[in-house]
């Protein structure tokens, strides 16, 4: 099975190396500003002609927004915008024209309706001061070297590495992968190389090809098992919060940037600002390292994981529970579920954004009218089950796993519930699940391994 898949390591990079590479990135900039400002000025020159009457055969051609179309006009003119240009590779001119060709791609997609998610706005001018320095390379001489600390790259030549890239070595001699591109990007203050890498991965099998596990994630613990194992939330953001809030008080006092005036920031402002980078970037790393950790393992011991649909945008609009939803990362734990049990050949069921499982009791079926949020432990009032909120939730979303083995793609009887919704159950790594929707399947998406049960839903959550 051939995967897309990332290999990331830190860098150690001398004086020397770090200018070469934040001139990759001011080239990508720059390059990016310049095209932005062309399309620019030809949309407005169109809508100014079209104001005058001209027809449309008269007005001023337009600009190709494709990558070859805006690398073709960069071509012709980089001799007199940028004479310096031979000094870079040319893979940092690619960088930012395809980063404007991508954006001004979902702008028109977004407005044509033919984008799915959330609205795509006009791409924007990058500022040097806030757009993250990061330069791509596609081509030419791209290879880890047999001491396994050292990468290198175009034009930049011999790059030592902060880490051993024995695991991505181990794979390019074994001939089970190939690169092909890596990106170098500042981040948390700390430059980094990202391999994008077309890996063959061998066919794996879970540890219990048979078992179900219904996940259920939340605050107090990060998720919670139907078995019963409970993963405890570390709270990496509430653990720096008191050292985050000094050193922001310490950046706060120093004389930083101001645009309206034109003042630069003093050095002490750029360090203190570093020193809070560096803590947020801490923080990040903390939080992606457990959540692998804990993905991982389901992935691999589970052949059926069971998780919910859940509206993060919507979950943060609570004010009182905003920061510990995103220290938690449930958006994060799903996206990571969907491809890792693919490569352990499992599956994973997306369970509907309504399907009541909090309320549902897991005993008899029963379904509750309301359920307050400040109830963490729930009362069956038909068969006097008492039990957590949060298991009881686990055990419902493990259930579903039956009921879709059972139907396929049919109708599950209705439980207790006065509307019907859809669950929709998905083998990781067939379909993308942002692009699913809550409709009965065509054969086409049949053929894709999409298959849709429908199961009860009431009004309120």
């Amino acid at each position: 099975m051939k995967v897309i898949q990332a290999y990331r390591f830190a860098l150690d990079l001398n004086p020397g190396q770090e200018r070469d590479v934040l001139a990759h990135a001011g080239a990508a900039r720059v390059v990016h500003n310049w095209a932005l400002a062309r399309v620019k000025a030809v949309m407005d020159q169109r809508v100014a002609e079209r104001s005058y009457g001209i027809s449309e055969s008269l007005l001023t051609p337009s600009l190709s927004w494709s990558l070859a179309g805006l690398r073709k006009t960069w071509n012709h003119a980089k001799y007199e915008v940028a004479p310096w240009w031979p000094e870079v590779s040319k893979e940092a001119f690619n960088t930012g024209l395809d980063a404007l060709a991508r954006g001004l791609k979902n702008w028109a997609d977004s407005r044509k309706g033919t984008r799915v998610g959330r609205s795509a706005g006009f791409p924007q001018f990058k500022s040097r001061r806030r757009t993250t320095p990061s330069v791509r390379f596609t081509t030419g001489a791209i290879r880890v070297e047999p001491d396994r600390m050292h990468v290198v790259l175009p034009r930049l030549g011999r790059l030592k590495l902060h880490e051993s890239a024995r695991k991505l070595a181990r794979r390019l001699e074994a001939g089970t992968a190939r690169i092909m591109s890596a990106t170098v990007r500042r981040d948390g203050g700390r430059w980094h190389v990202a391999f994008t890498v077309e890996v063959e991965r061998t066919g794996r099998v879970p540890a219990r090809p048979g078992s179900v596990v219904g996940v259920d994630v939340g605050i107090k613990h990060l998720a919670v098992l139907s078995t019963g194992k409970l993963e405890p939330n570390p709270r990496h953001l509430a653990a720096a919060q008191q050292r985050m809030r000094v050193l922001g008080r310490a950046l706060s006092r120093k004389t930083g940037p101001d645009r309206r005036t034109g003042q630069r920031a003093s050095k002490r402002w750029k360090r203190a600002a570093a020193w809070l980078g560096r803590a947020h970037a801490r923080v990040a790393n903390l939080r992606r390292d457990g959540l692998h950790k804990l993905t991982t393992r389901l992935a691999a011991t589970y052949g059926t994981v069971v998780v919910e649909d859940l509206k993060v945008s919507g979950m943060l609009a609570n004010r009182r529970l905003a920061r510990h939803i995103a220290d938690a990362g449930f958006a994060e734990i799903r996206r990571q579920l969907t491809y890792k049990t693919g490569w352990n050949g499992g599956r994973l069921l997306v369970a509907d954004r309504w399907y009541p499982s909090s309320k549902t009791c897991s005993a008899c079926g029963t379904v509750k009218t309301k359920l307050a949020l400040s109830e963490r432990v729930y009362e069956c009032e038909a068969c006097g089950l008492v039990i957590d909120r949060d298991r009881n939730a686990a055990l419902n979303l493990a259930a579903l796993a039956a009921d879709f083995d059972t139907a396929g793609s049919g109708p599950v009887a209705a439980r207790g519930a006065d509307q019907r919704t859809c669950i929709r159950g998905q083998v990781a790594g067939s379909v993308n699940p942002a692009r699913h929707q809550s409709v009965r399947p065509g054969p086409s998406r049949r053929k894709a391994g999409l298959s849709i049960v429908c199961l009860p839903r009431r009004t309120e959550r």
